[in-house]
């Protein structure tokens, strides 16, 4: 019987696939403990050799031991497990194909958007459950267009969203599709079946409409592998085997069908036979199961290369992920996970994955990951180095932050903008501060502070500064915070003297004192206050009542701009205690006062703040009285009657015995007033 044996030029590994089990093999030639999570691939024979070289499985990161890497298959895993993975501390290496994670892209954003997410796919396949992991809920899964159109029919949700399985079969994707209401308000169709699963479907699907019969390879368990067989059998007969072994055990079953076949086609035809195979399908188990055919029907005939299998994908790929980047390109790319090595994974739109240390994600060490970005975050990053072979590419944010931060420098310079920023350091000579990411020096002299003053009172503050000079080759820029805050004083200097009046009131701080007054800031600009004005009370000097720092409510008496002095009050005339005096108390009351000084010829008593009276020696007692001490101390509280008010010099009169015998008042009040003040208040030791 003469026989033509065609094999289908996508079958065997696809690009993700064959990542994964390459980087299960150098993470074990590079000596590390490596476990995966499930089966890296849906092929016993390769699952075999990397057990035996040292690979173990586990089915949940809490079975990994202290150290030991994990490697994510090509299916992707949840969010959730990715925390897992961090909290634990155990090294990752992500294999997760660049098709399903754009996927989890996809949800991640749709569901963050409001959208409710529909994923066509096997809920119970690793891959779907890893797509339902990122999605922020809001998730149906459906298996087929019988349970969409269930869907369909309960009322679709206002915001819909839906999304495939990268294996999902192309032409019930397409069934499905068209099952979607054209009037739907918000409706986002993704078709994220991969290119490379839907060209070997493709393949397959024409394949075996020009054949008699097809031979799938790949494992049962794989998705693609039996959506092929599905494929394929609508056309012809088919059988999907695992290995070459299985098929010589199919050969008498294929001779006789090739035979039926055969005869109903009449002498002369010739049998046409097809092979494919699944992504998780290595090349050498596709060139015994072609050789194998070759000797059931006696023929020859040549498999494509691996190589050629890997260009097709690529150029599949390609058309999916147009952009290509290379080293030190800037490209935007979108947080999809923060690793427990202190790595976040990045999805730039392209088939490599990017990665960010930490080290190229900040200059400060003190951060994790986690405190400067999350996941669905887009950042703007520099290409480091492409590695083709293991489809990464390292980026860093931190140096587009440099590079943008020195162009904001550049152009804060030539229009002599004001900055804001922090200084980190106190160095020689100076301070380092730190703006969007540019460490910019300030000399001394420009600090603002005085010569010889403390750099350090500054450290860790923020600071507003203007960039006085650059060297763009270096990268270095050199700040004055002195000759902003020169401006903001003329400024505010010039302000104030367009618009200040007297009687205008200001609260500012006390800069300075001297002997005579307070120097007050007004916001720019300094008034004095005249030491007779800080307080109603008689005071030596202003620090007996102010010090610098204090906060004070000042309104302006007189203005100068000639000479630029500006004399401020800060007493207030309803405060006078005089006043206060006068209006509660009268000629007559009797009061308790608090005795504040004593002299030869009575004692000071105070009836309220700032408000003293005399009681005369002779108003002590109805008993004579040599001594003023013998009757009253200072700090004693008396009972006394007010005999008299001088309101024009301010004086009081009091009197004990008044208080105590009203008979005898007129003439102690006759004689308290002979009695002579002095200007200031005796001291204590004056009666001696």
């Amino acid at each position: 019987m003469r026989a033509e044996i065609k094999t289908a030029k996508s079958a065997g590994f696809c690009f993700g696939v064959d990542r994964a089990v390459k980087l299960v093999y150098q993470a074990l030639d590079e000596g590390k403990r490596v476990a995966t999570l499930g089966p890296i691939v849906h092929n016993e024979s390769v699952v075999g050799d990397l057990n035996a070289k040292g690979a173990r499985i586990v089915s949940d990161p809490a079975e990994l031991a202290p150290g030991e890497t994990l490697i994510i298959r090509a299916h992707g895993v949840p969010q959730a497990v990715y925390q897992q993975l961090s909290e634990q501390g155990n090294p990752v290496i992500d294999a997760t194909c660049p098709f399903v994670a754009r996927i989890h892209k996809i949800v991640m954003e749709q569901t963050a958007a409001g959208r409710h997410v529909f994923i066509a796919g096997d809920p119970k396949h690793p891959e779907v459950q890893g797509i339902v992991g990122h999605c922020r809920g809001n998730c149906t899964v459906f298996r087929d267009a019988d349970e969409l159109k269930c869907l369909i029919d309960r009322s679709l949700p206002e915001r819909l969203a839906i999304v495939a399985q990268t294996t999902y079969n192309k032409l019930l994707w397409g069934e499905c599709i068209k099952l979607l209401p054209s009037d739907h308000p918000d409706l986002q169709v993704f078709d994220t079946v991969c290119s490379a699963t839907a060209a070997r479907q493709s393949d397959a699907d024409l394949l075996s409409r020009a054949s008699d019969l097809m031979i799938i390879a790949g494992g049962r368990h794989s998705s693609n592998t039996v959506k092929l067989y599905d494929v394929c059998s609508r056309n012809c007969p088919s059988w999907l085997i695992e290995t070459a072994e299985e098929l010589q055990q199919h050969a008498d079953e294929i001779r006789q069908k090739a035979a039926e076949i055969a005869a109903k086609a009449g002498s002369g035809h010739i049998l046409k036979i097809g092979i494919t195979a699944g992504a998780s399908t290595p090349a050498h188990i596709i060139k015994e199961v072609q050789t194998n055919m070759s000797g059931i029907f006696d023929t020859d005939t040549t498999i494509p290369e691996n190589e050629d299998f890997a260009a097709a994908f690529e150029e599949e790929l390609d058309k999916t992920f147009p952009k290509k980047i290379r080293k030190g390109d800037r490209v935007k790319g979108i947080v999809a996970s923060i690793g427990g090595n202190n790595e976040v994974m990045v999805d730039v739109g392209a088939k490599q994955t990017g990665y960010i240390t930490l080290s190229e994600l900040t200059s400060d060490a003190s951060k994790k990951p986690s405190d400067l970005v999350k996941v669905g975050d887009e950042l703007e990053l520099v290409v480091i180095q492409v590695n083709d072979a293991e489809g990464t590419v390292q980026l860093s944010k931190r140096r587009v932050d440099e590079m943008i931060g020195f162009d904001n420098i550049l152009k804060a310079y030539e229009a002599g903008e004001v900055l804001e920023g922090t200084v980190i350091s106190v160095v020689k000579g100076g301070l380092v501060a730190d703006s969007n990411g540019v460490h910019v020096f300030i000399p001394a002299s420009q600090s603002g502070l005085g010569r010889g003053a403390d750099l350090n009172v500054l450290l860790k503050q923020p600071i507003r500064f203007v960039i006085i000079d650059t060297n763009e080759q270096r990268r270095r820029a050199v700040g004055s915070i002195r000759q902003v805050q020169k401006a903001e004083r003329d400024a505010a200097k010039a302000k104030f003297w367009e618009t200040a009046k007297v009687g205008d009131v200001y609260t500012g701080e006390v800069k300075s004192l001297t002997s005579y007054g307070a120097f007050v800031d007004l916001g720019g600009i300094d008034g004095m206050v005249h030491v007779s004005e800080l307080s109603w009370a008689r005071i030596h000097q202003p620090s007996d009542v102010v010090e610098v720092g204090d906060t004070l409510e000042v309104y302006i008496k007189a203005l100068n701009p000639e000479t630029g002095r500006i004399s401020l009050g800060h007493r207030r005339p309803e405060d006078n205690p005089w006043v206060k005096f006068t209006n509660e108390y009268q000629v007559g009351d009797v009061v308790d006062a608090t005795v504040v000084s004593v002299t030869s010829f009575g004692a000071f008593a105070r009836i309220t703040d700032g408000i003293d009276g005399l009681i005369h020696i002779s108003q002590l007692s109805n008993e004579r009285v040599s001594n003023v001490k013998d009757v009253v101390n200072v700090g004693d509280v008396v009972t006394v009657k007010i005999t008299a008010i001088d309101s024009e010099k301010k004086r009081i009169s009091l009197s004990m015995r008044a208080a105590t015998d009203d008979g005898a008042a007129e003439d102690e009040e006759a004689e308290a007033d002979e009695v002579v003040y002095s200007d200031e208040a005796p001291a204590e030791d004056a009666a001696e």
